[in-house]
């Protein structure tokens, strides 16, 4: 799409920037009364055969010797059989006066700067793969010197646990495989979107978008296959289920994907809270499962800019052990200049802020393995309509609609730990790629052992910031 003035963009801010990531609090899924709640079984405690027929399994996660169901949880014996399927939900809040919503950005001026020769080009707005020096994103070819030079993920797996990925956008029609991909939510649609919003297919752009018109976004890994797993609904109002998520993070595991990409979690909460422990033991069962099948769950970190290092709050699933958590960065002042970055170099030169500033919404310290691009704002520049604040977002592949409400294929913003996780989900394709036989354990080592210093050290970046030529180098 050449008409930017058609773009989308997520106002960014606070602990409301753009994600899946965010929600306004776990609740116990249920319908009308008992004979409706949902609910999870634990196998441990109670045997598949002691559970009444009529209690609907969901989902058999057996695996993990777990069952998510819907009935009366009382009619199941045992007193510590059964907990309540935690469901979160999307939260656009915005706590300091910044943007927050995704909308259209017509008549909004949102064409941004002016430019030295007409508008540019898609991947002239891919700051993160610029920096990464992912492909031959501009005029002056990489000859060598780019991380798709030597591999573009081929051979590889991943899934994206979100909420539905448009396999009908030209960047990601060759890479979704629709045999594989499911619908873990109880709403009648396919793994596609269906109305529960572009979130998972803006992630998968990240991860694996071709560009293939020549007119579109890179991702890391053009040539993995993407496996997606929709877990947000497509009805109004209804979230996204523990028993769903934690299903198709299992299944993704069975069906050999090198890594998972899970850009949803629960709010920050403490640790004494009712609902956390039975929350944290099935995500525990989970990571051991997919260590098991050398999968890796690269996990968004959290928006709401919180410590996690502190015993009186936890954030999960990142702090459970075996999740590979990913806090977000991004720059201050890309392009802001009103020059085209004509060379792949010529806009990261002129920053206010680096690429690889902590942004100012992420979630930070324990749980936190690594650190990548998610994006940036600045709330002085967002307040006083600076043109192309938003430039300092991530720009993906986003789902549109006609006059008819049909879905077409787009291109906008959004930023959040969100879009910092499929950065490191692309780089897992990439190595698989090089070393199909590299173990989950091995890999997830590497990517810490050749992440980079950044502003922030350890508390904001964990090992460092993902250093993808690095990795491949040493992968060579």
């Amino acid at each position: 799409m050449s008409d930017h003035s058609r773009r989308t963009f997520l106002k960014a801010a606070g602990s409301a920037v753009g994600s899946a990531a965010l929600v306004s609090g776990p609740v116990s899924a249920s319908g009308s009364g008992t004979r409706n709640t949902r609910f999870l079984v634990d196998l441990q405690e109670v045997s598949r055969s002691e559970v009444p027929e009529d209690v609907e399994i969901i989902h058999d996660i057996s695996e993990i010797d777990l069952l998510a169901a819907r009935g009366d949880p009382d009619v199941v014996p045992g007193e510590a059989s059964t907990t309540p399927d935690v469901t979160v939900y999307r939260d656009d809040q915005t706590y300091d006066g910044g943007p927050a919503k995704e909308h259209d950005a017509n008549g909004e001026g949102s064409k941004g700067p002016a430019w030295d020769s007409g508008e540019p080009t898609n991947t002239e707005l891919q700051w993160d793969k610029r920096k990464q020096r992912v492909g031959d994103l501009t005029e002056n070819p990489g000859n060598g010197r780019t991380v798709q030079d030597t591999t573009k993920g081929e051979g590889s797996r991943v899934a994206v646990v979100d909420s539905g990925v448009y396999d009908g956008h030209p960047d990601l029609a060759d890479v979704v495989n629709a045999e594989l991909s499911a619908n873990y939510t109880t709403d009648d649609y396919d793994f596609r979107p269906n109305g529960a919003g572009d979130h998972g297919t803006h992630v998968a752009g990240i991860v694996a978008g071709t560009n293939a018109n020549g007119e579109g976004v890179l991702g890391t890994a053009p040539e993995t296959e993407i496996v997606a797993h929709r877990v947000f609904s497509g009805v109004p109002g209804e979230g996204a289920s523990t028993g769903d998520t934690i299903a198709a993070l299992t299944d993704a595991a069975t069906k050999g994907c090198d890594a998972a990409n899970f850009s949803v979690g629960y709010p920050p909460a403490n640790p004494n809270e009712d609902w956390v422990a039975d929350v944290k033991e099935a995500y525990s069962r989970l990571a051991e499962y997919a260590r098991s099948q050398d999968m890796i769950i690269v996990n968004s970190a959290g928006n709401a800019g919180v410590d996690m290092t502190p015993d009186d709050v936890i954030s999960l699933p990142t702090e459970v052990e075996g999740i590979f958590g990913v806090s977000a960065t991004g720059p201050i002042g890309y392009l802001w200049d009103d020059k085209k970055a004509s060379r792949e170099d010529k806009g990261l030169k002129k920053l206010e802020k680096p690429t690889t500033q902590p942004a100012k919404y992420t979630n930070y310290g324990e749980g936190v393995d690594v650190s990548a691009e998610g994006g940036n704002y600045d709330l002085d520049a967002y307040q006083k309509g600076v043109e192309g604040w938003f430039y300092d977002l991530v720009y993906s592949s986003v789902v549109e609609h006609d006059a008819d409400g049909e879905p077409t294929p787009g291109y906008g913003w959004k930023a959040g730990t969100s879009m910092a996780a499929p950065q490191v989900t692309g780089a897992v394709a990439l190595a698989r790629s090089l070393r199909p036989d590299i173990s989950a354990e091995e890999l997830k080592s590497l990517i810490k052992e050749t992440a980079t210093d950044a502003p922030g050290g350890e508390l904001y970046h964990g090992a460092g910031h993902l250093d993808l030529r690095r990795l491949v180098k040493r992968l060579r």
